[in-house]
């Protein structure tokens, strides 16, 4: 991986003007934050450089007022709850400007109203990237979940200040290197959810990348169309068959395994606890719905990962947020956890869906890391360079 500046070689900030992107873009009810998980993500970079004296200036976007003022897109209704978290003052600055910056004391925090509101921020214009620029000494970059967008205040304002990864950035980027940037094999890649056509390039990508390829979730079924099972009247892609199976022959060219299941549980609706069965893949019957992996096929899953040294983990086994179809993605789960507190396992995983599959698992708190990005993190399993990395490499 080509390296990048974190704020340990920022040196003395006292004083200083620190323009910091993170993602403040939260889950709101009432005017009040619901879930403050990636506030929290960005206290150790914040702290650190107010402690250390820095005017801290936070750019963040919420919600897409697609470049026009809307009241109900403002940050200032997320200031308390990012106070809360931190622990000290935080001020709010609906536009920022050289002599309201210059007023700051040092070790001020201070978020700058929506980004997005100017459209040269999307567009990521560099004339704006040079004025917003001009209102800081440094740029810190604390936000993978948006470094997939080629955007003003994550891309362009390091053509103007010297640059450097946060915290919680610096440590998203040293863990998916471990996953898949340069892993210790054998490596496993779960990837679960319920369409083939959402996960196209993540497949065809991972294939080339890991040993061990375990598919979960509605797409498994358009795998086992494709290999000749009648999959019942269960969520199934009917029209990616050949798409399949050429994914399937990929990955025989890199010696890549793919795991499908062989025993499933059906059920006749999609509903909480309703009848069920367990059969093998070729007894699902016409009027039947696979909706979870089968136990069977969740002991011989777990002998795989028990044999790798790292997992990389996008996507529910099956329909887990509706009981009884989240066992074999807890018992999967609790798996991974248990082999990574042992030692013996580097466990990384990401996306919306995932992360509250394995908070109902129990199973987050042991994993190596949990990414909360979505779009940037299924991007990075695509193998796509992220605009905001790259330009953290190229300006270091």
């Amino acid at each position: 991986m080509t390296a990048f500046r974190t704020l340990d070689d920022i040196g003395d900030v006292a004083g200083k003007r620190a323009l910091v992107r993170v993602d403040l873009n939260v889950p709101m009810a009432d005017g009040a934050v619901t879930d403050d998980t990636r506030l929290r993500a960005h206290v150790p970079t914040i702290t650190e450089l107010s402690d250390a004296g820095a005017k801290v200036l936070l750019l963040a976007h919420f919600g897409r007022p697609k470049g026009e003022y809307k009241p109900e897109f403002s940050l200032r209704p997320v200031v308390p709850a990012l106070a809360d978290v931190l622990g000290r003052d935080v001020k709010f600055m609906e536009r920022p400007s050289g002599e309201a910056i210059a007023d700051l004391a040092d070790g001020s925090v201070v978020v700058i109203e929506n980004t997005r509101y100017a459209p040269g921020e999307e567009k990521n214009d560099p004339g704006m990237a040079k004025v917003i620029a001009g209102f800081g000494d440094l740029y810190v970059n604390d936000a993978f979940s948006v470094s997939h967008r080629a955007h003003m205040s994550t891309e362009g304002l390091t053509h103007h200040l010297p640059s450097f990864a946060g915290r919680a950035m610096e440590a998203e980027l040293k863990a998916l290197e471990a996953a898949l940037g340069n892993p210790e094999h054998p490596v496993a890649a779960v990837v679960g959810g319920a369409k083939v056509s959402t996960k196209l390039a993540v497949l065809e990508h991972l294939v080339t990348k890991v040993d061990h390829l375990i598919i979960g979730g509605g797409m498994a079924n358009t795998f086992l169309a494709a290999r000749g099972v009648d999959v019942g009247k269960s969520l199934c892609e009917h029209d990616l068959t050949d798409t399949a199976v050429a994914i399937l022959e990929a990955a025989d060219r890199a010696e890549c395994t793919v795991h499908l299941p062989y025993d499933v549980v059906v059920a006749k609706e999609f509903a909480a606890n309703p009848p069920t069965r367990t059969v093998n893949v070729h007894d699902v019957a016409a009027d039947e719905m696979i909706l979870d992996i089968g136990p069977a096929a969740v002991e011989a899953l777990a002998d795989v990962l028990k044999t790798c040294r790292t997992v990389v983990w996008n996507g529910p086994l099956g329909a887990f947020e509706t009981p009884p179809f989240d066992a074999a993605t807890v018992a999967l789960a609790q798996t991974a956890a248990a082999l990574t507190r042992e030692g013996s396992l580097v466990s990384v995983a990401g996306g919306g869906d995932t992360v509250a599959a394995l908070n109902h698992a129990g199973a987050s708190e042991d994993f190596t890391f949990i990414s909360t990005a979505g779009g940037a993190f299924l991007e990075w399993m695509e193998g796509k360079e992220l605009p905001g990395v790259k330009a953290l490499h190229q300006s270091a």
